[in-house]
């Protein structure tokens, strides 16, 4: 006869034997059959199950259609100022960015340039891309001397300046066009966002969610991604014609600006700006009456060519006069590399999407970072 004792033993026996089956069971989809029919890892699959409901926006076609020709969610462009001779360079940022965001995506390009494009660039620039491409030639009362700048004196400032790009007049041109035009150009008109890119870069990880969506679903204005401080001889009245702008107009700086990332304690200019060549923005500051009142007093001024005022800290001391904080984002998590500087993600090196080394990605160090992450 069967003791009591002895089902128990029996039912305890069972139970190791079925638990041990199913660690074998689990052990084998994890570690013998590591990959799904896609190539994917299982740590993979748990990896993008988690990115997918991150805060930045899901998975690449969560909002909608991304078709090359389709309409998109948000009216954006990927936009940049170059010439004929940036071919290669801008063909290495393309083949990037299609690798790592665009190929998803589709948003169109749009190439501005003060001289016509040659088939040569046009092609090469389309044998990358499946998106929309557009090319524009500037207008010319957007480049070169408005007619209230004394010219021998911009002449003398170039032969006599020291700094890197000082003896370049159409470096000035540039700086000037940025800081007031680009956003007028014909072809940005419907633009609602632009994501400015530049020859020569590198982003180091793949971008899974739509930025231009992100920014539009949180009410932000402007994006950026490194801020160092700017070179001051290339800006050494640029913080009083802001001051005296500031004081003309008190009634455009809001009480909640972020104006002490550009103004310390003694209320002079801290230098600290916004890198602009990586900057994704909603068009609707650029064409505010705020920002437009400000460039114009500074395009007045004549700094752009009597010293060599950057379009990063014009562009960087408006956000901070005109914006909360709330309404501009760090872009931390998209590495990035600029001749000279790059920002890399913490981790970078070990895990997750980007790879580089963010000892090498030092921006995020940079003083003017650091203040960002400080004020309220």
């Amino acid at each position: 006869m069967i003791t009591s004792r002895r089902v128990v033993a029996v039912a305890k026996f069972l139970g190791i034997l079925a638990v041990l089956g199913l660690l074998v069971h689990m052990g084998t989809i994890m570690f013998s059959t590591r990959y799904n029919t896609n190539g994917q890892s299982i740590f993979e699959m748990w990896g993008n199950s988690l990115a997918s409901n991150k805060e930045y926006g899901g998975s690449a076609h969560a909002e909608g259609n991304y078709a090359p020709n389709a309409e998109k969610p948000v009216k954006a462009a990927l936009v940049a100022l170059v010439r004929n001779d940036d071919l290669y360079g801008l063909r290495k940022t393309i083949r990037e960015l299609e690798d790592r965001w665009n190929r998803n995506y589709n948003y169109p390009y749009i190439f501005l340039n003060d001289k016509p494009f040659s088939e040569k660039f046009m092609s090469g620039v389309r044998d990358l891309t499946n998106a929309p491409v557009q090319f524009g030639t500037l207008e010319p009362d957007t480049w070169g001397y408005p007619e209230w700048i004394d010219q021998n004196k911009a002449k003398h400032e170039r032969e006599t300046s020291t700094y890197i790009k000082g003896r370049s007049e159409s470096y000035r041109f540039m700086c000037r066009f940025q800081s007031g035009f680009v956003f007028k150009h014909p072809l940005l008109k419907d633009l609602e966002y632009y994501w400015r890119i530049e020859p020569d870069v590198h982003y180091f990880c793949d971008i899974d969610y739509d930025p231009f969506v992100y920014m539009k679903k949180n009410n932000l204005k402007y994006g950026w991604n490194i801020a160092p401080s700017e070179y001051e001889p290339t800006v050494r009245t640029l913080w009083n014609s802001t001051q005296e702008f500031m004081n003309k107009n008190p009634d455009m700086i809001p009480s909640n600006s972020m104006i002490d990332w550009v103004r310390d304690s003694n209320n002079q200019y801290t230098r600290c700006h916004f890198w602009s060549n990586f900057e994704i923005v909603d068009l609707s500051f650029y064409r505010s009456k705020e920002y437009q009142a400000y460039f114009d007093f500074l395009d007045h001024a004549g700094g752009f060519f009597y010293e060599r005022w950057g379009d990063a800290p014009v562009h960087s001391i408006a956000v901070s006069m005109f914006l909360p904080k709330s309404q501009v984002h760090y872009f931390d998590d998209i590495g990035y590399y600029h001749p000279a500087m790059s920002h890399c993600p913490d981790g970078s090196k070990e895990r997750g999407k980007c790879v580089c080394d963010p000892k090498e990605g030092w921006a995020n160090g940079f003083t003017c970072a650091k203040r960002w992450r400080q004020i309220s």
